[in-house]
């Protein structure tokens, strides 16, 4: 076996389940980032507009770059019970966090594969890890390496396991063997997997997840607009959701999956992955709104913590959830909304008071 083809084999094992080597070059669509970056599109997401240069070419994070490892791990997830997905007296909380956060599982792999790399090679590598946290355009370099096509939604989609992937990278200054790339617009995609090589189609005429989108962020194909997505709403955003987008968010309270859900090539070749932190748990997918209202700070840390809902807080959590009780609009949630109005914190007093006022106007 060749030295790469060690490195992929050494991947599966270590529980990925796709992988490719792209060049480490200026990423195909840099041009098309820095005409988002011009429309704002990354919102209050500074950190995708520093320093656009260092994202967009991996030689200038690693001196000496030769090569992008690129690996996937998927994160489907069969649906729920309907009457369980459907109850908009619970929220909504995208696959991605249904466990432990991925971060703290996937990385620890991601550096073992490294130092895998620099043992098989016999010498110091200058080398960087990341998933999802590096100054790099890791899609278009997932799809470089062949890992899949770049869809509409804007997301990677493997034809053999759909978009519900993790994606990790390492950026290595080792010359190995590069992977034919995917390619986009429409045209066919190669996809390299275990012991097979896959010609298929990729989005085609197919708009689906573009017209479910609820907020409607796509402002075109292939471009999301941030300010409007669920996913940035209750989750990155730190401030007051916008009044008119609250009625769109419906009972989405952690990130929001619906542009994958539509997609043809999940709903064909997805199936449950083997990642061991992800549970279903009724609970934990759809938790009941009124029992999250209620979490103080203590609970709030107790319950999640070691999972990405960390990352919006208690008041950002709490705040999306009071606006999925106002979109449920059930008198029911108003004793529990009606304290949440001397919360410590503005933010959930204010999207209380939104959610009150709705639900009063709707009975």
């Amino acid at each position: 076996m060749s030295l790469t083809q060690r490195i992929k084999q050494k991947a599966y094992d270590l529980g990925f389940d796709l992988i490719g080597i792209a060049p480490a070059e200026r990423a195909p669509h840099a041009e098309a980032y820095r005409r988002w970056l011009t429309h704002n599109y990354q919102a209050d997401m500074q950190w995708l507009a520093r320093d656009p240069q260092r994202r967009e070419d991996p030689r200038c994070v690693v001196d000496g770059a030769q090569a992008v490892v690129v690996v996937g791990l998927s994160y489907f997830r069969l649906d729920p019970p309907g009457d369980l997905w459907r109850d908009p007296a619970r929220g909504r909380i995208a696959r991605y966090a249904w466990g432990l956060d991925y971060h703290d599982v996937i990385l620890p792999r991601l550096r073992a594969l490294g130092d895998f790399i620099e043992q098989e090679t016999g010498r110091p590598l200058r080398q960087r890890s990341y998933i999802d946290t590096g100054p790099i355009l890791e899609r278009d370099f997932a799809a470089q390496a062949g890992l899949g096509f770049i869809g509409k939604n804007t997301l990677l989609i493997s034809p053999k396991l759909g978009s519900y992937l993790f994606l990790g990278e390492i950026l290595v200054d080792l010359d190995l063997e590069i992977d034919p790339p995917a390619s986009d617009g429409g045209a066919t995609c190669r996809v390299s997997l275990p012991g097979q090589a896959k010609r298929l189609g990729t989005c085609g005429r197919c708009t689906r997840c573009l017209d479910i989108c609820p907020t409607h962020a796509f402002p075109a194909p292939y471009i999301l607009d941030s300010r409007r997505c669920i996913a940035y709403l209750t989750i990155e955003l730190r401030g007051l959701i916008p009044p008119e987008l609250r009625p769109l968010l419906k009972n989405w309270i952690f990130g929001c999956d619906e542009c994958q859900e539509i997609c043809p090539w999940v709903r064909r070749y997805s199936h449950p992955s083997g990642a061991d932190f992800l549970r279903y748990d009724p609970d934990w997918v759809a938790p009941k709104l009124l029992d999250l209202l209620a979490l103080d700070e203590a609970g709030f840390r107790a319950r999640f913590k070691g999972t990405p809902l960390q990352r919006t807080k208690r008041r950002g959590l709490l705040r999306n959830v009071a606006v999925a009780l106002g979109n449920w609009g059930s008198p029911a949630a108003l004793p529990a909304l009606e304290p949440a109005l001397q919360d410590p914190e503005p933010l959930i007093r204010e999207h209380a008071a939104w959610a009150i006022g709705r639900i009063r106007d709707q009975v």
